[in-house]
Formats: structure tokens, sequence, C-alpha cells
């Protein structure tokens, strides 16, 4: 688990994705789960990458668009994690960071949506 969270969102949610990438592989060759893992992979991944879409727009509308997608994600990427920690029974450290990290960027990507279409 990642000790020093960066500022910058685009640094925060790819070292969220790394770390859901980890656990999930340890969980995989653990526990033999891959249904959930998998779709955590996906999420927690693509948050990141629709906030570097999001970083590359030409519009502002096109930026909230891509923020908002990046918003969904988060918030799937918190139901898998809490799934697994359900179905697993983990309550581990790591989930718990993990859930956190989640609930603390969908916190930063609202907060950056809402300014931006207050801009608008």
């Amino acid at each position: 688990m990642t000790k020093n969270k960066p500022f910058d969102i685009k640094d925060r949610s790819f070292l969220f994705a790394l770390d859901c990438l980890k656990l999930c592989k340890t969980i995989s060759s653990e526990n033999k789960e891959y249904i959930l893992t998998k779709q955590l992979t996906r999420s927690a991944s693509s948050v990141g990458a629709n906030i570097r879409e999001a970083q590359n727009s030409g519009t502002k509308k096109d930026f909230v668009y891509k923020l908002s997608i990046a918003q969904k994600e988060c918030n799937e990427s918190i139901y898998w994690i809490e799934l697994l920690n359900a179905f697993l029974e983990m309550n581990s450290k790591e989930v718990i960071d993990l859930q956190y990290e989640a609930n603390e960027l969908l916190r930063i990507l609202s907060s950056i949506i809402l300014h931006t279409k207050q801009k608008m």
C-alpha cells in the first residue's frame, strides 16, 4: 500500500489502480477468485485512464464528461472492493486503506466536477 499520497490526481489515481492490481493479484493467487478481481482491476484502472483523458480534453464540457466517467468508475471500484471484502471476509488494513482511498478520490473528483461546472 502506498504510504505518501501525491497531490496530483493523475498520480494518485495511478497509485490507487496499482494498489488494486497488487491486491487482486494476491487474491487471485491465494483464493483462486478471478471474477470479482477482474471487475475491480477494470474499474480501478479506468479511473486514472479517464482522468488522463480529461486532462487532454479540448473543452470544459468534455473535461467534465471524462471526469464524470472517472467518478462512476471510482464508485464502481468501491462496490467491488466492498463485495470482495464481504465475500472473502478479509477486513485487512490493505482493503480498508483501499476503500478509504477510493472514497477520497471520489470526493476529489466530485469537487473538481462541481467547481468546473460552476465556472462554465
